[in-house]
């Protein structure tokens, strides 16, 4: 079965220090579904407008990437224009024209219903909650949301918290949702909206793994290339969604390694604009840095003549 997500196909203008781009391939579903498409087939449902070429269908298809989902309406694509300075955590949005995703409202197929995993992009929550009421029983649900959705429809949020087994958030949003500045004291208060497992995504910083009583931290991948952010969140979705795809139990250490795995596709889509790393990145170069991830947070036992200093 396929991974399915829900959000945005859209067309991104960005300038960072290191570069510019105009109208490139964007959105969280496309980015989600790139990373994943590494580990799963992915089935994509989303909106995009006449402008939307034929280049861009080829390379989601090309990805092994399902486009029956993929709605064409009058008018035009989804259009974000954004800026990075050196502080490359922080997106300064400059125009968001929503143009034909305003009126974005999702109806699955009969195999859209039946996904096993169901990632919920970064959408107005009661978009998300009618994606919910579509679906039958997948094994895990994961979903995203924003400052803007947090203020804004709290309590549609709330009621979709309620469904979901896996939030991924940054730390600001975590914090904001929360009510709470202290990051742990914010997961313990998420959790008990609802989700079991909680991701907070701290950008150059890495990410924190909240599963029950236990946290694990992945590291962020030090980089001597480092083109756009933009992506970042949502190919750290799609890789961790993909890798429990393929998962047959859900042990802690499964979720440990899909966080590795997300954080090994984040740092590859940030290697290029857009999803051009993708384009060109093979699965052996997925396998290298995750093993490169493993030495960065590996270390031994004490010595025994310290370890006997606790007596």
């Amino acid at each position: 079965m396929s991974v399915l997500v829900v959000g945005s196909v859209a067309f991104d203008s960005v300038k960072t220090p290191f570069g510019e781009r105009q109208r490139t391939l964007g959105g969280s579903a496309t980015y989600f579904s790139s990373a994943a498409s590494f580990f799963a087939p992915v089935e994509l449902v989303a909106v995009v407008g006449e402008d939307f070429g034929e280049e861009h269908l080829e390379y989601l298809r090309s990805r092994g990437i399902g486009t029956d989902g993929l709605a064409r309406a009058p008018g035009r694509t989804f259009h974000w224009t954004g800026s990075y300075g050196f502080d490359l955590n922080t997106a300064h949005t400059l125009s968001t024209e929503l143009n034909v995703f305003e009126s974005f409202s999702p109806t699955l197929s009969e195999a859209q219903r039946r996904a096993r995993e169901l990632f919920l992009g970064n959408i107005d929550p009661d978009l998300q909650w009618r994606v919910l009421e579509q679906v039958d029983h997948p094994r895990v649900v994961a979903a995203d949301t924003m400052d803007f959705w947090i203020d804004g429809k709290r309590a549609s949020l709330l009621k979709v918290l309620g469904r979901v087994d896996l939030l991924l958030v940054n730390d600001a949003e975590a914090r904001m949702l929360a009510g709470e500045h202290n990051i742990v004291k914010a997961a313990e208060a998420i959790f008990a909206m609802g989700p079991k497992r909680l991701v907070i995504k701290r950008g150059e910083y890495g990410a924190l793994l909240f599963d029950g009583g236990r946290v694990f931290v992945a590291p962020a991948f030090p980089l001597p290339r480092l083109f756009d952010p933009t992506g970042a969140g949502d190919s750290f979705a799609g890789g961790l969604m993909g890798f429990l795809s393929r998962a047959p139990t859900f042990e802690p250490r499964v979720f440990r390694q899909a966080t590795i795995v997300g954080s090994v596709m984040a740092s590859f889509a940030v290697e290029d604009f857009s999803v051009d790393r993708f384009r060109t990145l093979s699965m052996g170069e997925v396998v290298r840095r995750y093993e490169e991830f493993q030495e960065l947070v590996h270390f031994d036992d004490l010595p025994q003549e310290l370890a006997g200093l606790e007596s």
